[in-house]
C-alpha cells in the first residue's frame, strides 16, 4: 500500500510519471472520465480551504469517482474519537483518505491504522500535492526541469519543504531566500540534499536576493502560516526585502512567478506582478486539480 505523505515516497521517475499523467489528464479529460468509477475518497479537513477542497472534489468527479467532505464540525480528529478509530472505520467505507491537518503525526496515524491510501493535502511540515501542481506549471514553460532554477522567497514553511523535495527528485535547482532564522526545516533540507546528490539538483538556503540573479522562476507564500494569528504588519519589516515585485524581477531577470495562494497582495507579492505577464499563478491554481487527479489515480489504482 502506497501513500503520499512527504514526497520522498516517490522516485524521480515516478515523479515524472505523475507529472506526465497530470499533463495528459489536462489535455485529454474524456480519456480518464471513468478512471476512478465506483471509488470514493473522504477528505478530512482540520484547516479551511478553497483550492485544495474544490480541486480534490472536482478531480474525483472528473475521474468518475465520488468525494465526501468532513471538517472539524464532525468532531476534531483525536478528540471526539481517536485517529485510530477514524482510520479503521474510514478504511471500511472508502478507497482513500485525503487529509489536511495541523500535525504530520496525524497522517502517520492514519497510515498506521488504516488500510487505504492516505494523501497529505497539507500538514505542518509538507504540502506535496502543491509541489506537484507547481512543477506541472513550471514544466508547461520549461520542458527540461533539470535546467530550471527556482527561487523561493519569504518564510520557510511546508510549501518550501515540499519544493525542495520535488526539486531534488526532479533535478531542479532550488534556492530558498529567507530571513535568518526563517528558513525551511533543517532535517527536510538535509534529506533533500541527499536526494539531490543523485539527480544533480543544487539546493541552497540564503538570506541574500543577490544569489538568485539569473534564475527562471520566483515563488512566494504568505509570511504568516494558516493558524498563526500574528498580524502581517508585525512581520512586514522583516520580510519586505523578500517581496516579489517588479523591481526584484528586473534585478534578477526572473521571467515567471508562482504563488500557492491565498495571497496577501502588497505584502509578499504586489498586484502589479500577480496580475502581470510574469504571473503563472492562476495556471498553477488550475493545475492543482490535474495534479491531484494524477496523484489519486496513481494511488487508488494500485494493483
Amino acid at each position: 500500500m502506497r501513500h503520499l505523505l512527504t514526497g520522498f515516497e516517490f522516485s524521480s521517475d515516478e515523479y515524472l510519471q505523475i507529472l506526465e499523467l497530470a499533463k495528459d489528464m489536462k489535455e485529454n479529460p474524456a480519456k480518464y472520465s471513468s478512471n476512478l468509477a465506483g471509488k470514493t475518497v473522504v477528505t478530512l479537513f482540520e484547516k479551511p480551504s478553497l483550492r485544495t477542497r474544490v480541486t480534490f472534489e472536482a478531480g474525483m468527479y472528473r475521474l468518475g469517482g465520488h468525494s465526501i467532505y468532513l471538517d472539524q464540525k464532525n468532531g476534531e480528529f483525536g478528540h471526539r474519537e481517536s485517529v485510530k478509530d477514524y482510520a479503521c472505520n474510514m478504511s471500511r467505507w472508502v478507497n482513500g483518505i485525503v487529509a489536511r491537518v495541523f500535525l504530520h503525526s496525524t497522517l502517520q496515524e492514519l497510515v498506521k491504522y488504516g488500510s487505504v491510501p492516505v494523501v497529505n493535502a497539507l500538514c505542518d511540515l509538507y504540502h506535496p500535492c502543491q509541489a506537484f501542481a507547481d512543477f506541472q506549471t513550471i514544466r508547461e514553460h520549461y520542458s527540461d526541469l533539470s535546467k530550471v532554477k527556482l527561487a523561493y522567497l519569504g518564510d520557510g514553511n511546508n510549501v518550501t519543504n515540499s519544493l525542495l523535495i520535488a526539486g531534488a527528485k526532479l533535478g531542479t535547482d532550488v534556492t530558498c531566500v529567507c530571513p535568518k532564522g526563517s528558513g525551511p526545516d533543517v532535517q527536510v533540507y538535509e534529506a533533500a540534499c541527499e536526494v539531490a546528490k543523485h539527480t544533480g539538483a543544487k539546493l541552497k538556503v540564503t538570506d541574500s536576493v543577490e544569489d538568485i540573479v539569473g534564475f527562471d522562476v520566483a515563488y512566494t507564500d504568505t509570511w504568516v502560516s494558516m493558524g498563526d494569528d500574528t498580524p502581517l504588519d508585525k512581520v512586514k519589516a522583516r520580510f519586505m526585502p523578500y517581496q516579489i515585485n517588479q523591481q526584484l524581477l528586473d534585478k534578477t531577470g526572473i521571467k515567471h512567478v508562482l504563488h500557492c495562494q491565498p495571497a496577501h497582495r502588497e505584502y509578499e507579492i504586489t498586484s502589479e506582478v500577480m496580475d502581470g505577464p510574469s504571473s503563472l499563478i492562476y495556471d498553477e491554481g488550475e493545475n492543482r486539480m490535474h495534479a491531484h487527479m494524477a496523484v489519486l489515480s496513481t494511488l487508488l489504482n494500485q494493483e
